[in-house]
Parts: structure tokens; C-alpha cells; sequence
């Protein structure tokens, strides 16, 4: 089976400063939902997954929280146009066939991790649909992160790259599972998580493939040859170790719903009213044709009709 993992805020963000100026008559905006939509069916196409979900960022980790306090807070606030697409795309979700999932006080990339442990574990397949940098401690043999970066793909004319162990190596320069020592070490400017002053990704990958890990790293600071870094990695030896824990993600948290729970069933019906809602010309002829095309799918044949009958 194939586990499609949707990073949900991360796509709606993209999708509201993507697209510009859309709105439906009554002047809701729409632009979100369009390019929500139109990813999502993207992805579907692309990879035909089994399985699906979108994850939802419910609040903030308390360890995380009690650790730095200032984590995330330099975030600005959601646009005020977005709000009400966000909760448009929240319940439009199931509908398209995709769990919508969450936990309380609890981060989409935790939840993300919990489930890619669960798949693994059974011998699923599974496609990470995100742009944070921690979840690629998860890529492995039978997980992916999905992208569709230009820098990510391997020729123009690729509409997407699954991002597998070597494209890990090389775009971090490290293993998949040393990305998370990448992050302790570098810190991560987007969520407020220091770093040692004047070491970046090439810097931190080159220390810890000198040293082996951040383990015997911080273990041994006086073998770091460079003095000026070894005395910055000296004083910044706590926030590293607090860095640490810092991008350390959740891997048992409860899932919201069964792994069998997740199979892509659209209800298309539904979905068509909802977007009907937004008044999508082209994507709405679209959805129409594949719900007609469904549902004459789901009729059995005519021979078992008339069978049916006596």
C-alpha cells in the first residue's frame, strides 16, 4: 500500500500567496481553495496512493514550548483573507476522499512521523507531501518526501521528484538520519531555534562527517582543528544539546484514525456542491466528469442487474 502524508498548512500557505485576486461573486476569496485543490488532484495523479491524508499544525508541542519559550513566535499572523479558506479546505478534505487529521498541542510533523512509523512498520509505502526540513530525518527505502521544486527535479520537464536517501545526501550533505544533528547545530531561523554563530548546513555537515556524529563531536570539541569554531561550539554546547531535543520528532504519538481508516474515497457528490460554491469553471468540469465517470464505474453490469431481479 501507498501513504500519501499532506503537510496541510504548509499547502494552503503556498497555495494563498500563489494565486492572487481569486474570488467567487460574492467576493469570497478563493485563490487558497483553487490551488489547494489542484495540488491535492496533482499529487493523486502523480503518485496514485492507496492511502491519504491531509495533517493540520493543532497547537505547539509543550516540551518544545517549555524548552525555548520563543519558539515560533516571530511567526506573523494568518492573513485575515485566509482564515475562512482554511476552514473551507478543512472540512472540503474528506470529501476529496482524504482523512483530515490532527491532535491537540500537537505539531503536523510529529503526527507525520507517527504515521510514516506506523506504515513502515507493516511494509507500507509512504510519500511525504511537505517543504519542513525535519521530516527528511525520515526518508528511507520506503519513504519519500514529494516536491515539486525546480531545484528538486531531476530535468525540467519532470512535474515532480520523489526526494529518496541519495537526494538527501546530496542536497544536506549528510545521512537522512543526521539531519536532525544538521538542525541542532545550524538551528532553524524560520521557528526562532538558535544556532552556533557562524556555522551553516556545508559547515555543519562537514563537522559531523569529520567526527562521525554529534555525539562523538561533543565529546571530543577539542579535536575541532578550527579554533574560532571550536570555542563558538564550546559556548554554544547547551543550546546545541537544546537544539537537539528541539527538532527531535514525536515517533508513537495516538493516531487520530487506523491506518486502514485512510483509503482515498471521494464523496463526489459533496465535493461537487462545495465547489460549486466557489464557482471553479475548468476544475469543477473536471471534478463533474471524473464523479460521472465514477459512478458509472460503481454500476455493476447489466447482466447482474436483471439478475438481481429474481
Amino acid at each position: 500500500m501507498k501513504l500519501l502524508l499532506i503537510d496541510g498548512h504548509y499547502y494552503v500557505y503556498r497555495s494563498f500567496f500563489a494565486i492572487r485576486e481569486l474570488s467567487n461573486s460574492r467576493g469570497e476569496p478563493t485563490n487558497a481553495i483553487y490551488g489547494f485543490v489542484k495540488t491535492v488532484r496533482r499529487m493523486v495523479k502523480d503518485l496514485a496512493p492507496d492511502l491519504g491524508a491531509v495533517v493540520w499544525d493543532m497547537g505547539m508541542p509543550q516540551r518544545r514550548v517549555a524548552l525555548q519559550p520563543a519558539y515560533k513566535q516571530q511567526r506573523a499572523e494568518m492573513p485575515d483573507l485566509m482564515r475562512p479558506q482554511l476552514t473551507f479546505i478543512q472540512n472540503l478534505v474528506p470529501f476529496m476522499g482524504f482523512a483530515s487529521l490532527w491532535l491537540p498541542d500537537t505539531e503536523a510533523d510529529d503526527l507525520m512521523a507517527s504515521y510514516t512509523v506506523a506504515a513502515r512498520a507493516r511494509g507500507d509505502e509512504v510519500v511525504l507531501a511537505t517543504n519542513d526540513k525535519d521530516l527528511f530525518q525520515l526518508v528511507n527505502g520506503n519513504a519519500k518526501v514529494y516536491s515539486t521544486n525546480k531545484a528538486d527535479l531531476a530535468a525540467p520537464s519532470d512535474a515532480f521528484a520523489l526526494l529518496g536517501a541519495d537526494a538527501v545526501r546530496k542536497k544536506w550533505g549528510v545521512e537522512p538520519g543526521q539531519i536532525g544533528d544538521v538542525l541542532a547545530l545550524i538551528g532553524d531561523s524560520v521557528d526562532n531555534i538558535p544556532g552556533v554563530e557562524g556555522v551553516g548546513p556545508k559547515g555543519a555537515a562537514t563537522l559531523l562527517t569529520t567526527h562521525g556524529s554529534l555525539d562523538a563531536l561533543l565529546a571530543d570539541l577539542e579535536a575541532v582543528k578550527n579554533e574560532r569554531v571550536r570555542e563558538k561550539l564550546k559556548a554554544a554546547r547547551a543550546q546545541i544539546e537544546q537544539n537537539r531535543e528541539m527538532v527531535r520528532l514525536d515517533l508513537d504519538l495516538p493516531l487520530p484514525q487506523p491506518l486502514d481508516a485512510l483509503a482515498i474515497r471521494p464523496c463526489w457528490p459533496e465535493l461537487v456542491a462545495e465547489l460549486e460554491k466557489c464557482e471553479f469553471k475548468s476544475l469543477l468540469a473536471e471534478v463533474r466528469a471524473e464523479a460521472a465517470g465514477a459512478s458509472v464505474a460503481a454500476q455493476p453490469p447489466a447482466s447482474q442487474k436483471q439478475g438481481e431481479l429474481f
